[in-house]
């Protein structure tokens, strides 16, 4: 269940983390109003939060695991609200960094089963 709990809680994050700056930088480009930024503020903030209720206790192990979710994140974030449909070298990096996050995230239980 840590698993799921862990995907959900980045997802989370993922979502306050983009939509927070896409806000802010909609606003600061001149695009919106200037209730975006205070809304892009006010979901900065909550990733933030969100972010601590990771039951990893390494934050640079959370961390580092969160900017390949991210990655991904924003690259899904670009395609659907942008319209930039990533390419097959953004696919395959994509992969190769979610490969990453499994490895810091579970690669010593992984692993030590062999050791």
């Amino acid at each position: 269940m840590d698993v799921v709990r862990i995907f959900a809680i980045y997802v989370a994050a993922a979502l306050g983390e983009l939509g927070g700056t896409y806000c802010y930088w909609r606003w600061l480009k001149g695009h919106g109003p200037w209730g975006l930024a205070i809304l892009g503020i006010a979901a900065l903030v909550a990733y933030a939060v969100v972010q601590t209720y990771q039951p990893q206790t390494r934050y640079g192990r959370v961390y580092a695991a969160y900017a390949g979710v991210f990655l991904v994140g924003a690259m899904l974030w670009g395609w659907l609200v942008d319209g930039t449909a990533p390419d097959r070298f953004d696919l395959i990096g994509a992969a190769v960094v979610l490969v990453g996050v499994v490895i810091v995230l579970y690669g010593r239980v992984l692993f030590q089963a062999g050791a």
